[in-house]
């Protein structure tokens, strides 16, 4: 089972102070000095991404890519190694800065950035966004906007693919991760976005996790 304790303090610690994302920078500096763990950080591409490429591979030929809250890079470096041209941003200094040094001679442009105050030469340019973990660590209050900047991103033609873990309407949020919805999900569309498809499915994790899988387009 994932040690997400010290994750659930930081993150209700920065919640009562006003500010939901604060948390990820100072996770990052414990977990790089071994004092914490990042939950999220598998040293390995989702494998929810991997499953839904192997089934549904994109063209990527001259095509560009960005990846939410990237992390550790390993997804970044899998959009790049498919042939996408990827940028991929964090809020997280650590976490862009343990990223370039894991991968010294990646292709991929990572960017400390803010979902929330991202650059505006990113709104529309991009062929894929990939998006998992991000939104479900965001409490419910800013995930509006928090999808909606998402959805941004994505050009005229382009996909957006969130992975998230999900719950039924009736459910309890419970804790960090807070699962989404599946009306929380059709914000994306609600953001401009054509729902292309949509999955819900149990996970690998112990004990499973419901999962949420849509890809979108923008018309």
């Amino acid at each position: 089972m994932v040690d997400r304790k010290r994750a659930r303090e930081l993150a209700s610690e920065f919640l009562r102070k006003g500010d939901p994302s604060g948390w990820f920078e100072v996770l990052y500096k414990e977990g790089e000095a071994g004092k914490s763990v990042v939950p999220w950080a598998d040293r390995g591409a989702n494998s929810d991404l991997l499953e839904f490429w192997k089934a549904h591979p994109l063209p990527t030929d001259g095509k560009k890519a960005l990846v939410i809250a990237c992390g550790l890079g390993d997804d970044a470096e899998q959009l790049s190694a498919w042939g996408f041209e990827t940028t991929a941003f964090d809020i997280s200094e650590t976490a862009i800065r343990m990223a370039n040094k894991r991968f010294p001679k990646s292709a991929v442009k990572y960017s400390v950035a803010d979902l929330f105050q991202p650059s505006a030469e990113w709104e529309r340019a991009f062929d894929f966004v990939f998006e998992a973990n991000t939104v479900q660590a965001l409490p419910v209050e800013v995930r509006e906007q928090a999808i909606h900047g998402i959805a941004a991103f994505v050009k005229s033609g382009g996909k957006l693919l969130a992975i998230v873990r999900g719950r039924q309407a009736d459910e309890p949020v419970g804790e960090l991760p807070w699962p989404l919805t599946r009306s929380e999900m059709n914000e994306f569309v609600r953001a401009g976005l054509i729902e292309e498809s949509f999955e819900e499915y149990f996970d690998n994790e112990e004990p499973p996790a419901r999962r949420f899988r849509g890809l979108y387009i923008r018309s």
